[in-house]
């Protein structure tokens, strides 16, 4: 029974189920590549989750937006009606991508929406402000929960029409990724810090990276682009440029953010979205962090207390004018925090007869941890690649995998260091 009671967002299991959604009709090949059957698919699929019961296709042509075609139970218009550009659902359109209006709402046009059929509807633009796709929507689905999943399905069309057909893109895109990640690891006060990434096929949608905000200040960032692949990898680099530039302005972690969420949500090349971690750590030891929907890295503490760090917001991309919240910990000796993205928890397994384990998961990811502990920030990254290799037993990964550990070691006065790090 549909209700109007506000539920809960859960962004990451929507995520998935749209991308599973998407790569399903990428493999039907009866759907077909075109607009009209997109919009079709879209109706069939999501009417549950999103209360879509009809649709209608405009195609932009001067000044107006005309109407191609309807789906579903939308009301049988003859073709051809015009919409003027000017009309104020559709400024808000093109402004947002994407839009929901009802009855109630003083900037649409009653004897219009009258001679469409619409009481509530819900719309995107795609290509490049080249189609309109707007959809009927039924009562008691949250506006939030629309507009959510139609700017995730949204990207996710663009990227269908913009697939990339030239081959050369691949190689500049490998050479792009080789040049972001970290070359070296930091060295920054008594923490040691280590981190590697490696990509499903020849590029992925992964990153991490180690930005020295001041003498005194080391960001630690990891993300995590949907999907894999060229497409993902042109992503990382807008992530890469938009981070570094948003601090280079020094513009505070949670402003840092926010842009960054609006400038992926508007970005016309934008096809994705993002899952992103980054914080803040000081040489006293105090991280200061934002967790913008990605999987919680862990804070194992000496006494082997453990912290997920959550404290954030949604992914990047599909919600205009998101806020975020901070979260902190404090980094003491013998403390270690865990980075990760989601292709090391989600890797599956299996046992000596070839019988499915389940996902490796974060229980025995923190058990690595734990069995490691005391030793380098290197050390324990291999091992956990080890470790998720064994459960896979070696099987081709379905995502790419990414760790990052940064750690405070507990350094005995007694030793003498040949090479003493420096003091900042």
């Amino acid at each position: 029974m549909i209700t109007s009671e506000v539920r809960p967002v859960q962004y990451r299991e929507l995520m998935k189920k749209v991308e599973q959604v998407v790569a399903a009709m990428e493999r039907d090949e009866s759907a077909g590549t075109s607009i009209p059957a997109l919009l079709e698919s879209i109706i069939d699929k999501f009417r549950e989750e999103l209360g879509i019961c009809g649709g209608r296709l405009y195609e932009r042509r001067g000044g107006y937006y005309v109407l191609q075609a309807t789906f579903g139970e939308a009301k049988e218009v003859p073709q051809g009606l015009k919409v003027p550009i000017s009309y104020r659902p559709i400024q808000l359109l093109l402004e947002d991508g994407a839009v929901y209006m009802g009855p109630e709402d003083p900037d649409i046009d009653k004897s219009l929406e009258d001679l469409l059929g619409v009481e509530r509807f819900a719309a995107i633009e795609v290509g490049n402000e080249e189609y309109i796709l707007a959809f009927d929507v039924e009562t008691g689905h949250h506006k939030d929960d629309v507009l959510f999943s139609l700017g995730i399905l949204r990207h996710s069309v663009n990227q269908k029409l913009r697939r990339d057909r030239m081959a050369g893109i691949f190689e500049e895109a490998r050479k792009i990724q080789a040049s972001i990640l970290p070359r070296r690891t930091p060295v920054y006060g008594d923490f040691d810090i280590f981190g590697r990434s490696e990509p499903m096929e020849g590029v992925g949608g992964d990153f991490y990276d180690f930005i020295p905000v001041t003498e005194k200040i080391l960001g630690l960032a990891i993300a995590d682009v949907s999907g894999h692949g060229l497409p993902a990898a042109l992503q990382v680099r807008d992530i890469y440029m938009g981070l570094r530039m948003g601090l280079a302005r020094d513009f505070k972690i949670v402003r840092t953010v926010e842009r960054m969420n609006n400038i992926i949500h508007k970005s016309t090349l934008t096809s994705r979205f993002v899952s992103m971690f980054y914080g803040e750590l000081e040489l006293n030891g105090v991280f200061i962090y934002v967790n913008a929907g990605h999987p919680p890295p862990f804070h194992l503490s000496a006494d082997g207390k453990v912290r997920y760090m959550e404290e954030g917001g949604p992914v990047l991309g599909p919600l205009p004018g998101a806020t975020y919240e901070r979260g902190f910990v404090i980094m003491k000796p013998g403390d270690m925090v865990v980075f990760y993205t989601d292709g090391i928890v989600e890797t599956q397994g299996h046992d000596e007869m070839g019988r499915p384990l389940g996902e490796y998961g974060v229980e025995r990811l923190l058990e690595v941890a734990q069995a490691h502990r005391g030793e380098t920030a290197q050390e324990v990254v291999e091992a956990i690649f080890r470790s998720v290799e064994d459960f896979s037993r070696g099987a081709a990964p379905d995502d790419d995998r990414t760790v990052m550990v940064a750690s405070h070691p507990v350094f005995d006065p007694s030793v003498t260091q040949a090479f003493p790090r420096p003091k900042l």
